[in-house]
């Protein structure tokens, strides 16, 4: 039988068909090479964070939160990066509120207390001196909001608080012995004054003069810091 001669049509459809014959030959001559197949690279695995041995809370009002700084450079914030430079293993809790008086931090102490604190940074009564509370409830709350942490077991770091005169010198000076005697009392670690070398200068505060800018907040802990390393020894003796 005479072979059939290749039509236009057939044509393409043979060359196709070659194509595909040449392209598994060199698929099975690449797969029976005698080149060892790599073995990828397994991503290490990190290890797990070690829990922080401690937990501090930062209790108080608008210095504490950090109003008009971002949430990195308000005091907790920083002192907790202070803490982990120098290799403590301690948690921070942020516990301030804008505007809240000694009443308010009052009663929401049991509540904070779910936080298991070790080491307690009580800042409040700066909004009461603002309102010109009578100073017997001031000193009543920080003395109980104290008493109560202290009673948790919790080393209590006091933040003392001074206020400009507009009230008058009675009331100024009351206010901040507020601090000291209910340091004495319970035995806690006293701040005399939590703003010392923050207060009254400009580059250091907000446009209002009254709430530390991102740089005041720096000083704020590189000033308070000794007392947190006393509380620290405290509580790991």
């Amino acid at each position: 039988m005479q072979p059939q001669p290749i039509t236009n049509y057939q044509l393409p459809l043979l060359v196709s068909r070659l194509l595909i014959t040449v392209y598994c030959l060199l698929i099975t001559v690449s797969c029976r090479s005698t080149s060892p197949t790599p073995t990828p690279t397994p991503i290490p695995t990190p290890s797990p964070t070690a829990e922080p041995s401690l937990t501090l809370l930062a209790f108080g009002d608008s210095l504490t939160e950090g109003l008009g700084v971002a949430a990195e450079d308000n005091y907790p914030a920083q002192l907790q990066r202070k803490l982990q430079a120098d290799g403590y293993s301690v948690a921070v809790i942020n516990g301030g509120i804008s505007g809240e008086t000694s009443s308010a931090a009052l009663s929401r102490v049991e509540w904070m207390l779910g936080t298991h604190p070790d080491i307690v940074i009580v800042e409040t009564g700066a909004n009461d001196a603002l309102r010109g509370v009578d100073l017997v409830l001031t000193h009543a709350n920080i003395d109980s909001i104290v008493g109560q942490f202290s009673d948790s077991g919790a080393v209590v770091i006091v933040a003392g608080m001074q206020i400009i005169q507009n009230l008058g010198e009675d009331y100024t000076s009351e206010f901040a012995a507020i601090y000291p005697d209910v340091a004495e009392k319970h035995g806690s670690i006293l701040i005399p004054f939590v703003l010392e070398g923050v207060a009254a200068d400009p580059a250091l505060n907000q446009p209002d003069f009254i709430h530390p800018n991102a740089a005041g907040y720096t000083v704020m802990v590189d000033h308070i810091y000794p007392f947190v390393l006393d509380a620290i020894e405290q509580v790991q003796p």
